[in-house]
């Protein structure tokens, strides 16, 4: 059975703040900081906010965007790597919340930025051997970062949830693979509070060496190149890394623009390129292909085909998605739906959570 994308939802918080205000509160250069990141302003949690919260949000979106009913779901993943618990599932508190069946499959999933991303790959099999009618994979993530460090500039906030199913699909998943490998680019020990990283990791043989070869796997897989796609969308830690990624693949500007939405909101980590893929398809057309590449660091990376239907115009006119600004399930609405805040907000929150 072919499975694809029945309905999807994204949830972005309104609060924003820019890298240079970050810099100056910790009296680092500033200037031309944004450029620098290719990143202009980025998503904050609410001090109520957490991956559990932007889950559900992101979930009650895509149930009500696709007209599901809850107990039609019968698994749920939910990829994250700032669960609020270590010991304790976010997904069957989602689950709870949202109304779905206790007879289903809850699984957490934590595998750095990539997380969300598996859950799609892991799920889909559930759809292709017939064992229930509707999944939901989940990329859900506050993204953490230590108070100064060059991560908080970057480190955003967001969900998507994409239900999958094997009827009325608004974009068939044509294939996908993955590349992984032993890299130490970013990591976190249990008893720790923040993320480290070591930077020399962080680029070639991190993010660039894990997204090339995931995606050159999958091309030759599917004998297709990038001129043969509409859209593409890649992990997006920054605004430099997936353009360079993309032009050394043969995609160019044109086809990423639409998804490339980490300079307005940042690095969500779990959910970055989950909600690249839902802006493109806010405004994808019938029959267009769509590349995706997502990476988590430690590392690996998820490539995926997508192949729009003609039922993803139904879908788009069913939630607005011709007006976009005025449509608020919409990523483009929420990216422009913002208030600006001050880093004071941003440390009083980081004090509360972490008591530090």
């Amino acid at each position: 059975m072919m499975t694809g994308i029945v309905s999807y939802g994204v949830y972005i918080p309104k609060y924003r703040i820019k890298p240079s205000q970050i810099a100056r509160a910790w009296g680092k250069e500033a200037n031309g900081i944004e450029m620098s990141l290719g990143v202009f302003e980025k998503a904050v949690a609410a001090v109520d906010e957490d991956a559990v919260t932007l889950a559900v949000e992101a979930s009650f979106k895509a149930l009500q965007n696709g007209q599901i009913k809850p107990d039609s779901i019968g698994a749920i993943a939910v990829g994250s790597e700032s669960h609020p618990y270590a010991v304790k599932p976010t997904s069957t508190t989602v689950a709870g919340i949202l109304g779905l069946p206790e007879e289903l499959l809850a699984i957490d999933l934590e595998f750095a930025c990539k997380a969300g991303t598996s859950g799609i790959q892991l799920l889909s099999g559930f759809i292709s051997t017939g064992k229930t009618k509707y999944v939901l994979a989940i990329g859900s993530d506050v993204a953490q970062s230590k108070p100064s460090d060059v991560l908080e500039y970057t480190a955003g906030s967001g969900a998507a949830s994409f239900i999958l199913g094997n009827k009325n699909t608004i974009a068939n998943i044509l294939d996908f693979t993955s590349y992984c490998s032993d890299t130490p680019d970013f990591w976190r020990r249990d008893t720790e509070k923040f993320p480290s990283h070591g930077g020399r990791f962080t680029g070639e043989p991190a993010y660039f060496t894990h997204v090339h070869k995931a995606s050159i796997l999958l091309l030759e897989k599917i004998k297709l190149k990038p001129a043969d796609f509409d859209w593409a969308v890649f992990h997006m830690p920054n605004g430099k890394f997936p353009k360079k990624a993309a032009k050394k693949l043969g995609f160019s500007d044109a086809q990423i623009k639409p998804g490339f939405i980490v300079s307005q909101i940042g690095n969500p980590y779990s959910a970055s390129s989950m909600i690249g893929l839902a802006a493109v398809l806010d405004i994808a057309k019938p029959g267009q292909k769509i590349f995706m590449c997502s990476y988590g660091s430690g590392a690996g990376s998820d490539a995926f085909v997508f192949e729009t239907t003609p039922i993803l115009k139904k879908f788009q006119r069913r939630n607005g998605a011709s007006s976009l600004l005025r449509n608020k399930n919409s990523v483009q609405s929420q990216i422009q739906d913002k208030q600006m805040i001050d880093y004071s907000l941003v440390a009083r929150n980081i004090i509360n959570k972490y008591r530090i």
